[in-house]
């Protein structure tokens, strides 16, 4: 193993220690939150010994992001911390592979769960749409497969990009973070810029249009109930279903302008830009979880539970 020095790999700095502090306690919060959903859905699973397709979408969704989380919390420690004593390529180059394809499979089913909301819950009458809401729970395992597949192609790419760049001083030695380190603007790096755009745009027009579709929906309905003079419950929950489609499409939104900006400054020694794009970047898996969490009753009513035990046994004592 090539050691490489250099003037400002000689220590950790204050910055890389402060970086690795805020992205550790949005890893580590992002994770007990996707553990729990994790963990209520398998639960289910072993008692009802099945899962519908909602349940499907937010188990992977829940272990993507686990594991994406995870792996790029070890991805950012050996990048901030250990790369300023050796040059470890190889565990770097699986390491972005790995983290790749959790994040791909993470932005690819939350678009599958937005699409299967809006078929399942927005009322139009197109036939289309009519076809679409009748075959949706056959698609579902489909679409995740599909999207596992890709997230599995797009994690081959990122790792043979990552193989080609050598160990050298010039490449170890800023704090770089997701994809800074292996991408390269080569001519033959082209195809690959054109196939990540590919891939987050794709997802984030499937995102945009579900949302869209889903909200004017919601908001016809809800003016229907107005005229009609329904309960207030009703009105609530479809307010409430609006409010969080409208969160997760301005999330989701900020979240791919971010990925953007994350190719753009790929090669760019701007460490306080990386860090502001890296902070939200790992914050989004567990704040979107969290909306989630609290926008279906069955997560909702067992963390109140949890919650209310917590602070019993606190209080007892």
């Amino acid at each position: 193993m090539e050691t490489c020095y250099s003037p400002q790999k000689s220590n950790v700095t204050s910055y890389g220690d402060t970086t690795l502090a805020i992205i550790s306690l949005e890893v580590f919060a992002g994770m007990w939150i996707n553990a729990f959903i994790i963990c209520v859905l398998c639960i289910g699973w072993v008692k009802k010994r099945t899962l519908n397709s909602n349940e499907k979408i937010l188990l992977l969704l829940g272990c993507s992001r686990f594991w994406y989380l995870g792996i790029s919390w070890v991805y950012s420690f050996l990048l901030i911390i250990h790369a300023y004593h050796f040059c470890v390529p190889l565990v770097l180059e699986s390491l972005a592979g790995i983290q790749s394809f959790f994040d791909c499979s993470n932005i690819w089913v939350s678009a599958c769960l937005c699409v299967f909301y809006c078929i399942k819950i927005a009322n139009f009458r197109n036939r289309f749409f009519i076809y679409l809401k009748v075959r949706i729970d056959r698609m579902v395992p489909w679409l995740l497969l599909g999207s596992v597949l890709l997230a599995f192609i797009f994690s081959i790419l990122v790792y043979h990009i990552s193989n080609e760049t050598q160990c050298s001083s010039r490449n170890y030695s800023s704090q770089g973070y997701y994809l800074k380190h292996i991408i390269r603007l080569d001519e033959h790096l082209v195809p690959f810029f054109l196939f990540v755009g590919f891939v987050f745009f794709t997802s984030l027009t499937a995102v945009v249009f579900s949302a869209l579709f889903l909200l004017f929906s919601l908001w016809r309905h809800k003016c229907k109930m107005q005229k009609n003079s329904i309960n207030s419950l009703s009105m609530d929950a479809h307010i409430k279903a609006m409010k969080s489609i409208l969160s997760f499409l301005i999330m989701y939104s900020i979240n791919f302008f971010f990925l953007i900006l994350t190719l753009i400054y790929a090669r760019k020694k701007e460490n306080h830009v990386a860090f502001f794009i890296f902070a939200f970047l790992y914050a989004f898996p567990g704040a979107h979880s969290l909306i989630l969490i609290f926008s279906n009753p069955k997560l909702e009513k067992t963390l109140i539970r949890i919650l209310s035990c917590l602070k019993g046994k606190v209080c007892m004592r």
